[in-house]
Formats: structure tokens, C-alpha cells, sequence
């Protein structure tokens, strides 16, 4: 038996409910698959949103959330736990999985396709009726917690033949597709997230969709959300709009110096000579 959903208390949530708008139907569908204890995958550009409306949903849910970065050095014992030496006697330590599905929290792992591919096997037995996780080195099998979820993300952007999911993965999945928020939306976030006022963090949102339809042109990702609102958190402490656009966005997306003028020109094109920005207090 699962545990049954909160009530729906959306409109009465408490200020610390992570920040987050909702884009399409991902909400219910999270929830449903929750519900149904079913490992969810998350699709989507980097900075659109997948972190926050992981850490959204775990609040909503009121369940604890285990975030776990995933990067090229990543060991299954990074996840499962290892034995370690403690006042000279050997002694077991649970990773960030074994201690979620020892507890019932939903493990989160961020960029999945980062970690090594023999990592992403042991969550296999998790992603399907077993829900079990293994541990050789203790020749111990532990069933998961009836409130366990596995949720993963990556970018499908850096496909390759050596950064890719393989089939045998992704099918223990529910998938969830992420997009760049609608400009209305995206806006309202910047806004909200760096205290900048509207009227330029639409101007913010105008030049990244301007800078997401040049990636024809060498760009491997669009401008995200994420750095909307680190040059919106510049230009509040006082940069100027220009140079906050190009630390916070401009050089984080290439290091060619040609691509680097054209997105200069737009941030003239849009912004000109303008003066200070208005800085919100609200929010």
C-alpha cells in the first residue's frame, strides 16, 4: 500500500514552498506517477526548471528530497555507500540512494547521462517491480520504502554516442518534457527570482528568445532561465545592463569571439544606451 497525496493546498502553501510555475500538465503527472510509485525522468534544456520543479514537488508532496549531481566520476559506491575507517574500526556508511530508499525520500539524480554507465545500472532494480537495491560488498538486498521514488534528469541537447541513455534505461521510465517557460512566465520568474522589475526582465526574456534562435549559428545551448536571473541579480546590485548580459549570459554560452559580437550587437539592438535598470524590493 502507498501512502495516500496531500490534500491539494496549492493556494494556501507556506512561504517556503520553492518558487515555481507550472508550464503545461507536469504537476499532475507528477503527482500521478508518484501516486503509482512510478520512476519519473525529467527532459529538458539546462536551467529550464527540472531542479526547481523536482524541489517544488517533493514540498508539495511533503517528502524529503536527496539531490545527487551526477559528473563523469561518479562510482556506483559514490550512490550505494562504501565502508570507511572510524576510530580504527571498519564501518558501513549508506550513500545518498540506500539512505532514500531506506527512508522513503525521493532520490533526485541531476544529469544523469554525466554519470558512468556502469552507475546506472544499480538503479535499474529500483525502476521496476523489485524495487530493490543491491549491495555487494554487504551481500545485502534492501526493498525500498513504500514512499521511494526515483526521479533523474538530463539534457537530450548533448546526445552523442557516448552521452545518450540507453534504451534499456530510459524505458523504466515515465517521462516528463521541459521546455524554456512561455515568455510571460519566464519573465514573471526573473522578476520574482532577482528582485528585478518587469518591464526588463521582458527585455531579459526578448533577448533570450532572439539569442535561442541564432544557435544555428554555433551555439550548443540557448540562453536559459538560470542566467536570465543571474544577469537580472547583477543589474540589481547595480551593473550595468550591458555588462551584467554579457558576464551573465553572453560568456557563460561561448568562448568565440565572433559569436561573442553577434550577441553584443543584440543586446544593443535591444537594450541601447539605457540608464540604470528600476530594481524591484518586493519578491
Amino acid at each position: 500500500m502507498t501512502s495516500p497525496l496531500p490534500t491539494d493546498n496549492r493556494d494556501s502553501e507556506d512561504a517556503v514552498s520553492p518558487y515555481y510555475l507550472p508550464s503545461n500538465n507536469e504537476i499532475p503527472l507528477f503527482e500521478a506517477a508518484y501516486q503509482a510509485r512510478l520512476p519519473v525522468i525529467l527532459k529538458g534544456p539546462t536551467g529550464c526548471g527540472k531542479t526547481r520543479f523536482v524541489e517544488y514537488m517533493a514540498h508539495r508532496l511533503k517528502k524529503p528530497l536527496i539531490t545527487v549531481a551526477c559528473h563523469e566520476d561518479l562510482f556506483a559506491s559514490d550512490l550505494i555507500g562504501r565502508y570507511l575507517l572510524l576510530n580504527d574500526e571498519t564501518v558501513w556508511m549508506d550513500g545518498p540512494l540506500t539512505h532514500a530508499v531506506r527512508t522513503g525520500a525521493i532520490c533526485y539524480l541531476d544529469e544523469i547521462v554525466e554519470a558512468r554507465k556502469d552507475t546506472t545500472v544499480v538503479i535499474h532494480p529500483l525502476t521496476d517491480s523489485r524495487r530493490t537495491l543491491h549491495i555487494d560488498k554487504k551481500g545485502e538486498s534492501i526493498a525500498a520504502h513504500p514512499d521511494f521514488l526515483m526521479v533523474v534528469s538530463y539534457n537530450p541537447g548533448y546526445q552523442s554516442v557516448l552521452k545518450d541513455l540507453k534504451q534499456s534505461t530510459r524505458q523504466r521510465f515515465v517521462s516528463l518534457e521541459f521546455h524554456y517557460p512561455n515568455p510571460d512566465n519566464e519573465a514573471a520568474i526573473v522578476s520574482r527570482e532577482s528582485g528585478l522589475d518587469l518591464e526588463t526582465a521582458i527585455k531579459l526574456v526578448q533577448l533570450a528568445g532572439k539569442i535561442r534562435n541564432i544557435r544555428e549559428h554555433g551555439l550548443t545551448e540557448g540562453a536559459s532561465t538560470r542566467l536570465l536571473i543571474y544577469a537580472g541579480c547583477l543589474i540589481r546590485q547595480g551593473i550595468s545592463i550591458t555588462d551584467a548580459c554579457r558576464s551573465a549570459i553572453c560568456l557563460p554560452l561561448s568562448d568565440d569571439q565572433r559569436l561573442q559580437e553577434t550577441l553584443m550587437d543584440l543586446i544593443g539592438d535591444l537594450f541601447g544606451e539605457l540608464p540604470p535598470a528600476n530594481i524591484s524590493l518586493s519578491g
